[in-house]
């Protein structure tokens, strides 16, 4: 009796799911692949009601909005990318400039039929966001940008020298070298460094991601959204000229980028609202997910932040 016992509880154990799986998507969700001016984007869709897009940064692909993108399918059309040159989009030589990457954003949108959206961006996906914003004002309904900065909006000259942001001029290939095969090493500097928390970026998120990074091109292309900032910067400074008039959401992690997100946007635009989360770094849906989900979700559907969001 004894013996079987064993070898069902063995059994049941292996059905599990495997420890390095990250949250998936819900089965709703259809993937595409949508060619666009000089890439091929991988795209994750899903919901029904007005659009919001879903823009990953560094460290993550669109894999990271698992949970968003559940949580807002209920009443949106939920579309989320991988940017060119990152998971499972292509890795054309060029356009890692932000405002390349804001035209591949509305190539996605059109070809879906998909008029106007909010936008949500962390990390580079916030510059990037940025980008289509200033350049898609009337397609952009809201602006959610997340604990990063936005090259060339002030403060940017003091942001930049900061000394944690040294991989900004990071890359070419001497570098690649040096991480090529070490890719998990180099992203646990991110993920380590820049959590409020770093236990909160698992195990299983960690595989995950560095396997994505360890594919072919991809640490090269990520170098080179990093290598564009400069050309990023002059683009915005010519941009925030005319100042964003839709609502915008800044949040940031009270241990990372916290009420300075808020400060570059209203550099930029008219109409700022400020969430700094508690005791989270800069890896708000690793960290903070409780808090993020929530109030992303009620500003985008035009509602108060709960008080205890805020705190």
């Amino acid at each position: 009796m004894i013996r079987p016992l064993i070898l069902a509880c063995l059994l049941a154990v292996l059905s599990l799911p495997a420890s390095a799986d990250v949250q998936p998507f819900p089965t709703s969700f259809r993937v595409q692949d949508i060619q666009t001016d000089g890439a091929t984007i991988h795209v994750r869709v899903g919901g029904k009601g007005p659009a919001v897009v879903l823009l990953h940064g560094f460290g993550d692909t669109g894999d990271m909005w698992a949970p968003l993108a559940a949580d807002l399918a209920r009443n949106h059309t939920v579309v989320v990318p991988d940017l060119r040159g990152m998971g499972l989009s292509s890795h054309p030589e060029s356009g890692y400039d932000k405002r390349t990457q804001a035209a591949d954003i509305r190539s996605v949108l059109t070809r879906l039929g998909i008029d106007h959206a909010t936008v949500v961006g962390h990390d580079i996906g916030t510059m990037v966001a940025y980008a289509y914003a200033s350049r898609y004002p009337d397609k952009t309904d809201r602006l959610i940008v997340m604990d990063a900065p936005v090259p060339g909006i002030p403060p940017w000259d003091e942001i930049v020298r900061l000394p944690n942001v040294w991989h900004f001029d990071f890359g070419g290939p001497d570098m690649e070298r040096l991480v090529a095969g070490r890719e998990r090493i180099y992203l646990d500097r991110f993920w380590n460094e820049f959590a409020g928390d770093p236990s909160k970026v698992d195990e299983a998120s960690r595989q995950h991601y560095a396997a994505l990074y360890a594919r072919p091109h991809a640490m090269h292309d990520a170098f080179a959204q990093f290598r564009a900032i400069r050309k990023d910067a002059e683009d915005n400074k010519a941009a925030m000229a005319t100042r964003l008039t839709m609502p915008v959401l800044a949040i940031g992690g009270e241990k990372s980028f916290g009420a300075m997100e808020a400060v570059v946007m209203r550099n930029a635009a008219s109409n700022v609202t400020e969430l700094v989360v508690p005791k989270a770094g800069h890896w708000l849906m690793e960290e903070a997910p409780d808090v993020t989900v929530p109030a992303i979700h009620h500003f985008i559907d035009g509602e108060p932040i709960a008080s205890s969001a805020a705190d």
